[in-house]
């Protein structure tokens, strides 16, 4: 069986809509059309009650003889047939109708159960189904020269109903009607050929075929693959990317902020132009990335990201994180034990056996002292390691390294963890140390310090080293920006930095030109 185009699905669907519409607006028009006739007839019927109740020749004869009440419905008829009613009763204080378009009722009793409160002089209006259809119903009290009432005037009128108000506007219906469906569909094919040229003049299946083909092609890269739409919204995450970045449920129409916190996709929508081979770190992954924006006729209507994990970049942040400080520290530690050895041996030689003793309890107690107050304060292994090679590797350099006895570590800030304070602290001592080249004129020293309270965590490393220059500190956090002519440098501040945005910490920096440095980061917990 031969499928039915999108473009005449789209213009049926359409065609039904502008039909339905139409009917539904009919159906409002004409309901409203009868609340203003009821209203209206409401006030053609007071204005007749009235006009009866207030003829003299019905007032007096109302208390006249049997004779003179006779004679009031020939007048009363002659007032329906000149006003239109259905029927205008005239009753006297016993509810006796004393006129009545049906000469049998003329004389008997009226039983009606909305008549009470016009007996009571007042003036009101009420809706009713009988035999003739839906009445509306006015009544009016009769009152006599002296102001007492002595009967009861009831003008009625027949509410149209709902097919009456039709037929009597078929002909204006009719026409509506066909011109609204004549352009609705002549606009509905011409919407629907649009929409198919949107749609590359491709059919429903075709599209959901190629969804299905672009879908698996991403899922098949090596690459991990990210698209956003200009709205922010996630419209491709292939299965690679998901591994690299930990993401198990389906995220497609997600905000992208919302699934990945640290991304830097949306800034191509902003700059609007191609960023390549852009080291990048996503929730403590080091990545290589190229985000493209993507036009369609020239205008921007999204970005893409494709990206891969680097090992030369994990090499290059374990250099940076310290796994290789480790392995130096252990190559310090090992030659300041030797020469502690050689001291020790050379005392011993010298027969200065309580000197040695005493040089070896010295050693020990420091030793002990600082380990013991690391273990306390800094509730991280790899932040310790770090500070007690850091304490050797100052040492072997002549370069005095003291830890603020009052600082404490005891959790991270959110969306930071220990291998992001490495970083910091390896990179800003590192930079301390480096600060002391051309320095031989004062002791060496370098003060680190952790504070951290219920709501900040605040880091501080300051040296009396060579300062940094104005002109430099406006650029020293710019990706390879560095004073040394060495290869690979420049990337450390750089990386401080991104750490700290990601952590949204601040970084404030004091610096005197041969005086020495602090670099003080803040962290809200």
């Amino acid at each position: 069986m031969k499928r039915l185009s999108i473009r005449w699905k789209i213009t049926a669907l359409i065609f039904f809509i502008v039909s339905f519409s139409l009917l539904l607006s009919g159906t409002i028009v004409v309901g409203n059309f009868v609340h203003t006739k009821e209203e209206e007839l409401k006030q053609r019927a007071l204005l007749t009650a009235r006009t009866v109740s207030e003829l003299p020749e019905i007032k007096q004869n109302i208390k006249g003889t049997v004779k003179e009440r006779r004679m009031i419905n020939p007048i009363v008829e002659r007032l329906r047939v000149i006003h239109g009613a259905a029927y205008i009763s005239v009753l006297d204080m016993k509810k006796v109708r004393l006129s009545h378009p049906i000469n049998e009722m003329i004389g008997k009793r009226s039983y009606g159960e909305d008549e009470g409160p016009a007996f009571a002089e007042h003036t009101y209006t009420t809706k009713a189904r009988g035999e003739i259809g839906t009445v509306i119903r006015a009544f009016v009290p009769v009152m006599d020269n002296d102001h007492h009432q002595i009967g009861v005037v009831i003008a009625a009128y027949v509410l149209p109903s709902f097919m009456q108000v039709l037929l009597s506007l078929k002909t204006e219906i009719f026409v509506t009607a066909s011109l609204s469906l004549l352009f609705g569909g002549f606009g509905a094919w011409h919407l629907a050929s649009h929409i198919k040229q949107q749609m590359f003049q491709l059919e429903p299946h075709e599209i959901a075929k190629l969804l299905v083909e672009r879908t698996e092609t991403f899922n098949a890269m090596h690459e991990g693959v990210i698209a956003i739409d200009t709205d922010e919204r996630i419209t491709i995450f292939n299965d690679k990317a998901k591994a690299m970045l930990g993401v198990t449920e389906d995220v497609i129409g997600k905000p992208i902020r919302s699934v990945l916190p640290d991304t830097h996709l949306p800034e191509i929508l902003q700059i609007n132009r191609p960023i390549y081979n852009k080291e990048l770190q996503i929730r403590n992954l080091a990545i290589l990335s190229n985000r493209i924006p993507i036009k369609v006729n020239g205008k921007t209507v999204g970005a893409v990201a494709i990206f891969q994990d680097q090992t030369e970049v994990k090499k290059l942040a374990e250099e940076l994180t310290g796994v290789k400080a480790f392995v130096s520290a252990l190559r310090v530690q090992t030659h300041e034990y030797m020469n502690k050895l050689h001291t020790i041996a050379g005392l011993i030689q010298l027969g200065h056996k309580e000197k040695a003793l005493e040089y070896v309890f010295q050693v020990t107690a420091e030793q002990e002292e600082l380990i013991r107050f690391l273990s306390k304060n800094i509730k991280n292994e790899s932040i310790s390691g770090l500070l007690l090679s850091k304490i050797s590797r100052g040492k072997e350099l002549g370069i005095t390294v003291t830890i603020d006895r009052h600082s404490q570590l005891h959790r991270f800030p959110k969306s930071l963890d220990h291998h992001d304070f490495v970083v910091i602290l390896g990179n800003l001592i590192e930079n301390a140390f480096d600060s002391f080249e051309t320095v031989n004129d004062r002791p060496k020293e370098v003060y680190i310090s952790i504070e951290q309270t219920d709501d900040i965590l605040s880091l501080s490393v300051e040296d009396n080293g060579c300062g940094i220059e104005e002109s430099i500190q406006a650029h020293m956090f710019e990706e390879g920006f560095s004073t040394k002519k060495t290869t690979g440098r420049g990337i450390g501040l750089y990386l401080i930095k991104q750490i700290v945005e990601k952590g949204k910490g601040h970084i404030h920096v004091e610096s005197e030109k041969g005086k020495g440095t602090i670099f003080t980061i803040t962290f809200e917990m």
